[in-house]
């Protein structure tokens, strides 16, 4: 079965001027400087599932083949703790579909070019299964699979109350999932040393992320990382967002860089020396919500590009074909199956109401299909951002020197005027070709229409422009990107940059930029490949890119990003300590202590420090002090019986409060006392 074929006149056509003048305006910047790394080969990914009859058809091969899909990961969600990959049967008698087995979904993830990543039986199955799947599917068969996660959402199999996964082991704990992880890993990478492991992890934020269980010391993430650190290769996140409008599981896409954020936090401070060099994949997600209408296309356009441009390297929709649910309506009128597949299962309920034919695909198709029109592998993810909370932004700079945007408008009663801004990059004054995929569409339109600086918008669409430098375009195409930045010596005001050598062509000199929402801040030049930064601000958070210069003065493509959290002093005249203590997925415990290092004693004092997430805050109980909050900042004083504080580590004051989360919530990244900088450590 072949794609469909564009809709004639399905884009909104651009009108005049007074037309454009009563539509809400939105200013986007996209700024080819700041760089947010490059597409990988494995970014657009997919799950398929075992209980799907027509997941290897030819009908299937055409259409994920179109639609760009480079990962199918298998045998599917939960099954993957139930299913011996020799029989195709799975613990527990769930069904298995003919036609599904292990060699027939290689033969379509050869088909389509794309790469396989497989989930080992952790719940039901053996590291000695595991190594003969490894090595029956590289050794005997030689297709080369890569990606291999131990277990799939693991956590759910009733060590925290809840039980939707297959778990067959006496101990069901943290300790015993990192400890039993480490022999699948040990006995699949005897077999094959190249392949790279997956660790299941808890997305912050989501329960039972930063749950500490009676007997536990620490929570899942931390406990599974330090033990397993490292043996493992990548984290492995699921994320399915809070909703109960679908423009709020739109909106909770803007949560997710501080969710990742904190999981790459937490991989870089628990899994030892190995840690900056694990990946995070996202193996699954969907908007859960109204996911096979316009609602699931757009929240699919924002959240692969968004977690991307934050450091994932594969993000896997579920799933291919998911079979019919509750019957609804979308904002825009449309019906709403509850199928949470990618195209239609051809189910009918006992209503006699039925969703499209098989293979029908839904919007979430088209906007993944839209993926590749945006960037492929090699290709740049630059930052770019926009005025309106309605209309999230992704741009990326491609091989061919063009640059391309998608704009993704998440009103569905509005058309929005867009005027685009672009720093480090000219476009030029062709007319852009541009892609839509507006809502009830069954094809992605395409035309020429609009300008790069102007472009209407219809409501809910996902737009792309496809833009042309311009001749005087100050990008030198012939220098790569520096490569690889590091971070390293990192203090509390300074850290020295290394990168690899640009190669293309001579350079003069290397920059070094700071990303400051879309704007970029140069904080330096170097003839070498290093650079230290200096007078930075202790705790404070950087990500910065380094850009060749070429002879006529041109930067090159911008490298990947590094990113790393300054410090506070070694040598302080105060000391702080900061524990979470346990968490609940909206909420978390957390303990203070504060101690007067100096020579000096001190009768009354100040403690501040801020909230580095949006998603956190302080809530109204509180313990053995004063604390008063101002948005994200927050002042702690005295209750009375502590405030005293003995000069030389004399006491200590404690206290502490609960804390408040929607999302991520990661721990202040400095404490003043009195207004000087303390001596801070972390532990949970």
């Amino acid at each position: 079965m072949g794609v469909a074929v564009a809709l004639a006149g399905a884009v909104l056509a651009v009108p005049g001027t007074a037309a454009q003048a009563e539509t809400p305006a939105v200013n986007v910047t996209v700024n080819a400087r700041e760089g947010l790394g490059t597409v990988p080969d494995t970014a657009y990914g997919l799950n398929q599932a075992v209980w799907d009859g027509n997941m290897n058809t030819e009908a299937s091969a055409d259409l994920l083949g179109a639609a760009g899909v480079q990962m199918m990961r298998y045998p599917g969600g939960s099954y993957g703790d139930g299913f011996h990959w020799k029989t195709s049967t799975v613990s527990g008698g769930g069904y298995v579909a003919p036609g599904t087995d292990f060699d027939s979904f290689m033969g379509t993830v050869n088909a389509i070019g794309a790469q396989a990543i497989l989930i080992a039986n952790y719940g039901s199955g053996t590291p000695q299964e595991a190594a003969d799947w490894v090595r029956y599917a590289n050794l005997t068969k030689g297709y080369g699979v890569k990606y291999w996660e131990i277990g799939n959402e693991v956590f759910g199999n009733g060590y925290y109350g809840a039980e939707w996964e297959l778990d067959y082991h006496d101990s069901k704990g943290p300790a015993a999932y990192a400890n039993n992880l480490v022999q699948y890993a040990q006995a699949m990478k005897a077999v094959d040393p190249t392949i790279k492991i997956g660790a299941v992890v808890t997305d912050p934020g989501n329960w039972p992320d930063g749950v500490v269980q009676t007997g536990d010391s620490a929570a899942w993430n931390q406990t599974v990382l330090s033990i397993a650190g490292p043996y493992i290769d990548f984290a492995i996140v699921h994320y399915y967002p809070n909703h109960t409008t679908a423009a709020d599981v739109l909106q909770q896409v803007r949560l997710l860089p501080g969710e990742l954020d904190q999981i790459r936090r937490q991989i870089n401070q628990y899994a030892g020396p190995k840690g900056p060099d694990i990946g995070i994949a996202l193996t699954e997600t969907s908007s859960n919500y109204q996911s096979d209408t316009q609602v699931g296309g757009l929240f699919t356009a924002d959240v692969y590009f968004t977690a991307l441009e934050n450091g994932v390297f594969t993000v896997d929709y579920w799933d291919t074909r998911n079979g019919m649910g509750e019957i609804s309506t979308a904002p825009d009128g449309t019906t709403s199956y509850g199928d949470g597949g990618l195209i239609s299962s051809g189910n009918c309920n006992s209503d006699n109401v039925c969703e499209p034919p098989l293979n029908t695909p839904f919007a979430p198709y088209y906007a993944l299909q839209m993926l590749s029109k945006v960037a492929l592998p090699g290709d740049t993810l630059v930052k770019a951002g926009s005025d309106n909370g309605l209309i999230s932004v992704h741009a990326a700079r491609n091989a061919d020197g063009g640059l391309s945007v998608e704009l993704v408008n998440q009103d569905p009663g509005n058309a929005y005027t867009v005027h685009l801004d672009y720093d480090g990059w000219t476009p030029s004054g062709a007319t852009p070709t541009v892609h839509t995929l507006g809502s009830g569409y069954t094809a992605i339109a395409t035309s020429k229409q609009g300008t790069a600086n102007t472009q209407l918008i219809p409501p809910y669409s996902i737009v792309t422009l496809k833009l042309t430098p311009s001749s005087t375009n100050p990008v030198d195409t012939a220098l790569t990107a520096p490569g690889d930045p590091t971070a390293g010596d990192v203090t509390a005001n300074t850290a020295t940059i290394s990168w690899q050598r640009s190669t293309g062509g001579e350079v003069t000199r290397y920059a070094v930029y700071r990303q400051f929402g879309t704007n970029s801040v140069l904080l330096g030049e170097s003839t070498s490949t290093s650079f230290t930064a200096r007078n930075l601000v202790p705790g404070t958070s950087y990500t910065l890119n380094v850009l060749a210069t070429g002879q006529k003065g041109h930067l090159s493509m911008p490298s990947k990003p590094v990113t790393f959290v300054t410090g506070t002093p070694r040598n302080s005249t105060c000391a702080v300590t900061y524990n979470v203590a346990t968490g609940w997925g909206s909420g978390f415990v957390a303990n203070i202590s504060v101690t007067n290092t100096g020579p000096a004693p001190i009768t009354g004092w100040t403690l501040a420090f801020t909230f580095p997430a949006t998603t956190e805050s302080l809530s109204d109980s509180t313990w053995n002090a004063v604390f008063a909050k101002n948005g994200q900042n927050v002042v702690v004083t005295p209750a009375g019986s502590n405030t005293y504080l003995a000069p030389n580590g004399g006491n200590t004051a404690s206290f502490g409060f609960v804390g408040n989360q929607t999302g991520a919530n990661p721990p202040p990244a400095s404490f003043t006392l009195n207004g000087t900088v303390c001596t801070t450590t972390y532990s949970s």
